[in-house]
């Protein structure tokens, strides 16, 4: 087979998801790592992340950019720019970006999924800015994921 690759620019479109303050670029789509992985590069708003939940594919979190509090089955901690933090399949788990500005971080998903399809689908769930969640876990089925609760909250000073 023929030797491939893919170039991600910075100025690819984001997939947007503002009710959960994210925007979102797939860097490395599973098609381009035999399936064993997805890579993708997110910017979060100040007070967001994603709802608790869980899913059989493990995640690296690299922090490129700010600080974030991680649940991970009911235990937090803080991560800066330049920590990476491991969450295997199947823990319940959430994030938020706990600084004053947008927070990056490029993640790992292992084994890759098709997450531009998923991000759009999820966008689609979302786009009237609820959070409902018998519509997510409807959405969720098919991914072979649970969401569990709520986003986590920005701790107050």
């Amino acid at each position: 087979m023929p030797f491939s690759f893919l170039h991600s620019t910075h100025q690819e479109p984001p997939i947007l998801i503002p009710a959960i303050g994210l925007d979102l670029r797939v860097r490395v789509p599973p098609e381009m790592a035999g399936g064993v992985l997805t890579s993708i590069e997110t910017v979060n708003a100040p007070g967001y992340g994603p709802p608790l939940h869980r899913h059989h594919e493990t995640e690296i979190f690299y922090v490129l950019e700010g600080r974030y509090l991680f649940e991970v089955d009911g235990r937090r901690l803080t991560a800066e720019t330049g920590d990476v933090v491991t969450v295997p399949g199947g823990a319940a788990h959430t994030f938020v970006n706990i600084t004053d500005g947008p927070a990056r971080q490029f993640i790992q998903i292992v084994p890759g999924l098709d997450a531009k399809a998923f991000f759009l689908g999820l966008a689609d769930v979302m786009r009237d800015g609820k959070l409902d969640q018998a519509a997510l876990n409807a959405f969720g089925k098919q991914w072979h994921m649970e969401f569990l609760g709520p986003p986590l909250k920005k701790p107050a000073r």
